[in-house]
């Protein structure tokens, strides 16, 4: 009569060598992939605006966004974590909203020859202008009450920093634009402005670029 087998005979576990060998191998292959991966990620952290930024502006890390991205060689073409002083930079030129922050693109001091003046424009503004787009700004000198000279362009493709639209139930004109003016246009425009002349935002011809 065969030998019954005892309980410990019964309930051991017996383990096939091959399935540990392919346990081994899956997880090798695994983590070999995820070596491979991450070496070839060479994305890096750097700033970019969260909204389109006039030259002149002043910005500090509460203005900007970081951002993962491949660069490759151009990564120190572009402002990182750690780039932005306490006190913050300059804009030089105008950023748009979401664009990387290129180093080229800030200073840190105002040298951009260019001042801020609100301006009232008597109507409505063309459709799509906003902070960043350039205008002429036309002047037509007051003559007397009611008529004026013939128009002339007072300043040339200026730059958009704000528009500011009516507040109230009641709109007397249209909005107020702060332009971005050089500085040797400062007084010839406060001069227009005081006298009363009629002054007329019209954006600028593209310049091909």
């Amino acid at each position: 009569m065969p030998r019954r087998p005892e309980r410990s005979e019964r309930g051991a576990l017996r383990l096939d060598p091959r399935l540990v060998i392919g346990v081994v191998l899956v997880a090798a292959s695994t983590t070999g992939v995820w070596a491979l991966v991450n070496g070839l990620d060479d994305s890096i952290d750097v700033y970019a605006v969260r909204d389109t930024t006039v030259p002149g502006t002043r910005i500090t890390v509460d203005d900007l966004a970081v951002e993962s991205v491949r660069l490759g060689h151009l990564a120190e073409a572009y402002l990182a974590p750690g780039d932005v002083p306490d006190d913050g930079l300059v804009v030089v030129r105008t950023i748009e909203s979401g664009e990387l922050v290129p180093t080229t693109a800030v200073d840190d001091a105002d040298r951009t020859g260019l001042a801020t003046v609100v301006v009232p424009n008597r109507s409505s503004l063309p459709g799509g202008l906003g902070a960043g787009s350039t205008v002429d700004v036309w002047s037509a000198r007051l003559v007397e009450r009611g008529e004026y000279e013939p128009p002339a362009v007072l300043v040339a493709a200026a730059e958009i920093a704000a528009i500011q639209e009516p507040e109230g139930m009641v709109e007397t004109g249209g909005p107020a634009v702060e332009l971005l003016v050089p500085r040797e246009k400062v007084a010839a425009l406060l001069e227009a402005l005081a006298a009363g002349d009629a002054i007329d935002l019209v954006p600028a011809r593209p310049s091909g670029r």
